[in-house]
């Protein structure tokens, strides 16, 4: 099914809050499904697929130990790719002065991606990651792709490597909707369910207009 992209971000905004999400992350998680989904990625399924592999586990478990590290990595030997990054795009500037920053065991990293081109525009140069079978770099605005199926759909990256300024090639061109499978969908849609506040008696009644008020 075809969902314009406002929708996209919508539904991935409240599943993320209904996974435990703070609102600031959430937010995060729900552009960068959008900006994969303008460039064809199954973005909804992968955010589902993240939410419910992180789902009730402390987020500091999948964090970054220290950014200023040679290597990041995370306590649960398992990095989640919207908290890697965040952090990425908030350390910037230590990319460019670096030339790399490297990370180990990231989730999921094809949703690691869209942090870059926050990067890429703070920075005003290319950003770029590879890890085993795909090379992806962005100026915030395009998108290039250098990567087979299989790395792009993989589960976890053993090492994923940041690099700034990067060379583009092979661009993709952003579209307006994009086509969502209704499995995944459903899948957002159980995560944003449960930010719904349970109905109370009062309520009940003030849904139904009069209640048990007689006006006449």
């Amino acid at each position: 099914m075809s969902h314009s992209l406002n929708e996209i971000e919508a539904m991935s905004k409240r599943a993320g809050r209904g996974a435990g999400l703070s609102w600031g992350l959430a937010e995060e998680a729900a552009k960068g499904t959008r900006w994969l989904s303008a460039f064809g990625f199954p973005g909804t399924e992968l955010l589902a697929d993240l939410l419910e592999l992180n789902d009730r586990i402390p987020p500091i478990d999948v964090s970054p130990v220290s950014l200023s590290a040679e290597v990041w990595h995370a306590p649960a030997r398992r990095m989640s790719p919207l908290i890697a990054g965040a952090s990425l795009s908030d350390c910037a500037v230590r990319l460019l002065d670096r030339g790399t920053i490297t990370m180990e065991n990231v989730s999921l990293p094809l949703l690691a991606v869209p942090f870059m081109g926050g990067a890429a525009l703070r920075l005003g140069v290319p950003v770029a990651v590879e890890w085993v079978g795909a090379r992806l770099a962005t100026d915030g605005k395009q998108l290039c792709v250098q990567a087979s199926p299989e790395a792009l759909e993989a589960r976890q990256a053993q090492k994923l490597v940041f690099s700034a300024p990067a060379d583009m090639s092979g661009r993709r061109e952003p579209v307006l909707r994009a086509d969502v499978s209704e499995e995944s969908w459903d899948r957002l849609a159980a995560f944003a369910h449960r930010t719904f506040a349970p109905a109370t008696e009062e309520s009940r009644l003030r849904g139904a207009g009069a209640g048990l008020s007689d006006n006449d």
